[in-house]
């Protein structure tokens, strides 16, 4: 009888401005290696209620699909995902693995603004919504993207809470989860010497050489990394 471990899924967990149809490209080069994911869409992308919704709503709605989920689960976090799968992942026993793709990594306390330097004794507008803040997203979230992809995620993009770049996380994930941090060394968006930074905070760490988009510009390549991390954890067999 064999003793290998179940092998995880994957809960893919979008960035800022975007929704988890981004991941469509990824999620079939995952399934064509033979391997399942989940996505999640952060209550803080797209329209918002009253009050706007922040990290800690969008750690909610990632605690609520890890319920849902059977089995071992590797979480991967983009961009600005990063900040609320580490508050959410922890305290779930079937999260096997954290992966952070040029994403932040926050320690307790830390928030987006604050990882970027803004002075916590300043009064901030927490309500309404904020556009993409890029001039040129093509360019920043896309750059290495073939054209016809691009200008489809460029329409996509979503408002995004400002609340939701200002509240801090009160855990951190990581420090008991084992993770990895990817670093996009071509990206545009999340400068790689800030990714660098972060990537202290991880148990490895990974590197790939496309833009603040891997999932768009290089889906079987990530795909194949996601294997690989997978393949590595306890008990699996490769």
């Amino acid at each position: 009888m064999s003793t290998a471990a179940a092998r995880p899924s994957f809960l893919l967990v979008h960035g800022a401005w975007h929704r988890s149809a981004c991941w469509s490209a990824l999620q079939d080069a995952l399934a064509a290696d033979g391997m399942s994911s989940h996505t999640v869409d952060l209550p803080s992308s797209g329209p918002q209620g009253t009050p706007t919704a922040g990290v800690y709503d969008d750690a909610e709605a990632i605690a609520a699909r890890l319920r849902e989920i059977e089995g071992p689960v590797v979480v991967v976090g983009h961009s600005y995902g990063g900040i609320p799968v580490t508050e959410a992942a922890a305290g779930h026993a079937h999260v096997a693995h954290l992966v952070y793709l040029t994403a932040y990594m926050p320690s307790e306390g830390e928030s987006l603004g604050s990882l970027h330097g803004r002075d916590a004794s300043k009064a901030v507008d927490l309500k309404g919504v904020q556009p993409s803040i890029f001039e040129d997203p093509r360019a920043s979230l896309y750059g290495d993207v073939p054209d016809d992809v691009a200008e489809r995620a460029v329409g996509q993009l979503v408002e995004q809470s400002r609340r939701s770049f200002q509240e801090p996380v009160t855990r951190a994930a990581w420090r008991t989860v084992p993770s990895t941090y990817v670093i996009c060394e071509g990206d545009q968006a999340l400068q790689p010497a800030m990714q660098t930074k972060m990537a202290a905070n991880a148990t490895r760490v990974e590197r790939l050489g496309t833009g603040h988009s891997p999932f768009l510009a290089a889906p079987a390549e990530l795909a194949a990394l996601l294997g690989r991390i997978a393949a590595a954890l306890p008990g699996q067999r490769a």
